[in-house]
């Protein structure tokens, strides 16, 4: 079952790059939850947590690009949101790695109230300075 649904009403941004991007994001995320929660073995736990991660910090860079071209003013706060989830995720990349953690439901959880939190309050936002 899925974690997370796209949604234009809940996560939409206007930006066309952004919205797909999201949707390749949350598809990922939902692999790597229904891996970790259905009892998938660790080597394909750990494929989709890395393909997950690996995606995130494209998109985020992509993100971050985008702004920068545009001037956007609130790219200082986002790109400090990016970088403080991106942390998150390496470490516990490197710890399920080294078999110090498992991708548990409540990751995923983290995971989805981040998105919850981020893409309404700082992608959002940026739906202007992107258009223009």
């Amino acid at each position: 079952m899925a974690l997370i649904t796209w949604t234009a009403a809940q996560y939409g941004t206007n930006v066309g790059f952004a919205d797909e991007e999201h949707k390749t994001l949350f598809g990922l995320l939902n692999k790597l939850y229904d891996d970790a929660t259905g009892g998938a073995n660790r080597s394909t736990i750990g494929a989709s947590l890395d393909a997950l991660i690996a995606y995130v910090v494209d998109h985020f860079a992509h993100e971050e690009k985008e702004m920068e071209a545009k001037n956007h003013a609130g790219l200082a706060a986002h790109k400090a949101e990016h970088v403080a989830l991106v942390g998150i995720c390496a470490d516990l990349q490197k710890k399920f790695h080294a078999g110090e953690a498992d991708v548990t439901e409540e990751v995923g959880q983290m995971v989805k109230g981040w998105l919850d939190n981020h893409i309404p309050k700082f992608d959002m936002p940026y739906a202007g300075a992107l258009n223009s």
